[in-house]
């Protein structure tokens, strides 16, 4: 996948995630809250391959 896509998918893991933890601190569900977490996590993690991707070029 390219840089674009990466990011993309970041962004919205990213706004998923921290969506889930908003409903899950405001139900008290703190299953749903830890699960935001770390999909928010995730879409930090796809950020920051999309960012090195776009400094080494699609090759790797």
């Amino acid at each position: 996948m390219g840089e674009l896509t990466e990011k993309i998918k970041g962004n919205v893991d990213e706004a998923v995630g921290k969506a889930k933890q908003a409903i899950g601190g405001h139900k008290g569900d703190s299953d749903l809250h830890d699960e935001g977490v770390a999909q928010e996590g995730k879409g930090k993690a796809e950020q920051f391959i999309g960012k090195v991707k776009g400094a080494l070029g699609d090759d790797i």
